[in-house]
């Protein structure tokens, strides 16, 4: 058994890419690890599954209280899914819903969180949930913000970006590691190997570079042109579209930049993401 480490993020904010690039770094392999099987390696804090083995019921007949009540016992559950510790994919903000902590604290080691600029995850939410923008930045802003049970997967409650990021980021924590979207973009390898050292590992420079260049956008992007990725959404024509920083710099509007930029100036300050052109 071991005590879990949740790589956390928004929707839309690098999550799989830290996890193909961790999943590539202790996998070692010569070519890209599949991509369809990151669950073998991290699972999903919202695959049904679990909840529907805890329940002795399928997930559809369950009421959001019922799986918020199972959430702290299917985490505990997860423990027991690996020897060494068990990393756990999450989009939930980090605090309670309905009265029920979304991260059970008594069996977590420590966490990834990784953060993106919003102007772009606004963008990127646009495919991902099948929304116009103008909806997508009106999500980012919604603190209710939470999915709906569909055939394998239970609700995760995302709240706004600014809760989202600042319930994860606001307190100085040893045992949690913040990186930001675009450093990695820019400086892989210096900000990955962050991520080693975080972990207690320290692999040969070849390896770490071996684990970057195979967990890259373009090898994604092509693993899922040939093969597909079953973590598409319904709504996107691919998962990995662009790969890029500073898009909405084409794509939105003054009026939608001012706008997200006014919805979450504080947390964007605070990772410099607010534009020199409308500090």
């Amino acid at each position: 058994m071991g005590a879990l480490i949740w790589l956390a993020s928004y929707p839309k904010s690098g999550n799989t890419w830290v996890r193909s690039f961790l999943h590539n770094l202790l996998t070692n392999s010569p070519t890209p690890v599949d991509i369809n099987e990151l669950d073998n390696f991290c699972l999903g804090e919202s695959a049904g599954s679990w909840y529907a083995y805890r329940a002795k019921r399928p997930i559809s007949e369950l009421s959001n209280e019922d799986i918020m009540r199972l959430r702290p016992l299917v985490h505990r559950d997860f423990t027991s899914a690996f020897p060494d510790s068990v990393f756990v994919k999450t989009h939930n903000y980090l605090g309670e819903w309905l009265g029920y902590p979304l991260h059970n604290m008594e069996v977590t080691a420590g966490g990834i969180y990784v953060v993106r600029n919003p102007l772009d995850v606004a963008i990127s939410m646009t495919h991902h949930f099948g929304l116009d923008q103008d909806a997508a930045i009106e999500r980012l802003a919604n603190m209710g913000s939470s999915t709906g049970i569909t055939a394998g997967h239970v609700p995760e409650f995302h709240s706004s970006w600014s809760q989202h990021v600042k319930s994860w980021t606001a307190r100085e924590n040893p045992q949690l590691l913040v990186l930001r979207y675009e450093d990695l973009l820019e400086k892989p390898k210096k900000h990955f190997k962050r991520v080693t050292q975080f972990l207690g590992l320290n692999p040969k420079t070849e390896r770490l570079e071996r684990a970057i260049r195979n967990s890259s956008f373009k090898a994604m992007k092509a693993q899922e042109e040939k093969t597909g990725f079953k973590e598409r959404s319904e709504f996107a024509k691919a998962f990995f579209r662009e790969g890029k920083k500073d898009q909405w710099r084409e794509k939105l509007t003054p009026i939608q930049i001012e706008r997200i930029i006014d919805d979450h100036r504080e947390q964007m300050e605070r990772f410099d993401y607010v534009p020199k052109d409308y500090v």
